[in-house]
């Protein structure tokens, strides 16, 4: 005979009762952590997850049967069956489609999605009131095969010492696998395309510095054992894991905001649902900071048009965007029938 099945509760968040049923079911089967693990690590990182999601557009990574069964993205609210205090914003995907996406106003929110079964927030680098215009510019330090963590976190130690020289703060955080991410807080007044060619100058600059370690080649046959810096993070529609939210893996980590004199030590498996919530109460939180000042993004864009000048113009967009104007072919340069040999 099975167990007793919990109930369910109604718990107070940011002012409203939000429903948390089958708070006992397993949601990471290696670790045993519940539904109501998952719902209370989020309040427990209330404020940190909050920094990462207010007023953004966010698509909801769900897993209703725990992260070994069916998992979906969900980038609409649904028009029914939804509390009458939650929020949406209005995106429009590359393809002219527009949606209502969830837009947490406060963190009874963030306890309803968790409710629902997501486990990991997909924040656009927007806010609600101008959604066509990023003011967060995302750099996603992806090692390859060959690489870890250990080389994105020396990757991103390089590209600090390039922030320093243009004046900006950079945002280091886990990406909660392998990777780094570093955020730029930006003023919102450059579009999707102008922000995205802004990323990949500063890309290309880093990768100027130590080719040895970093690549832009968008290709995987011209990557080698080199970390990635994903310029594609940048298109729109394009969403990174948030500060804060949980990654779908067996160890339930999180990607976790960091100093950067603790990036070369760190472990990304050391930071995960049990430990993150401690460290945040303990030692604050390391991206407190990030939203004193936004940064002008024109000394990037001055890199742009030096690199078109030299030769290096736009890069390939995701498969799944419409073709962009000025972007090369999107064909996989050992297939390019037309590329010198």
């Amino acid at each position: 005979m099975g167990g007793t099945k919990a109930a369910a509760e109604e718990i107070k968040v940011a002012g409203q009762h939000v429903r948390l049923s089958s708070p006992d079911r397993v949601i990471f089967p290696q670790r045993g952590f519940t539904k109501a693990d998952v719902f209370h690590y989020y309040l427990a990182v209330g404020p940190g997850i909050m920094r990462a999601l207010g007023e953004r557009p966010t698509t909801l990574q769900r897993f209703p049967e725990g992260i070994e069964g069916e998992a979906f993205f969900q980038k609409r609210v649904p028009a029914r069956g939804v509390p009458p205090w939650v929020r949406t914003a209005q995106i429009s995907f590359p393809s002219g489609r527009k949606a209502a996406e969830l837009c947490p106003a406060d963190l009874a929110h963030v306890a309803w999605a968790a409710q629902m079964g997501t486990v990991v927030f997909h924040p656009w680098p927007v806010r609600a009131t101008d959604p066509d215009h990023p003011d967060e510019l995302r750099l996603d330090l992806d090692p390859q095969p060959g690489t870890d963590f250990a080389d994105a976190a020396k990757a991103a130690t390089e590209l600090r010492a390039i922030l320093a020289e243009l004046g900006v703060p950079g945002w280091p955080k886990t990406s909660g696998g392998r990777g780094v991410h570093v955020y730029l807080r930006i003023q919102p007044r450059w579009t999707f395309v102008e922000v995205r060619r802004a990323t990949i100058a500063l890309a290309r600059e880093l990768e100027r510095r130590r080719p040895d370690l970093v690549t832009t080649a968008w290709w995987k046959e011209e990557r080698g054992a080199r970390v990635f810096v994903d310029f594609n993070q940048m298109a729109r529609d394009r969403t990174i894991a948030c500060a804060y939210s949980l990654r779908a893996n067996a160890r339930a980590t999180v990607s976790t905001p960091l100093a950067w004199d603790e990036l070369a030590d760190a472990e990304p498996d050391d930071f995960d649902l049990r430990s993150v919530p401690a460290r945040l109460a303990e030692g604050g939180d390391p991206h407190a900071g990030i939203d004193d000042a936004a940064w002008d993004i024109t000394p990037l864009l001055e890199w742009v048009e030096r690199d078109a000048a030299n030769g290096q113009g736009d890069l390939p967009y995701p498969p799944e965007h419409p073709k962009m104007p000025g972007e090369p072919k999107r064909v996989q340069p050992s297939k390019d029938r037309d590329r010198p040999r």
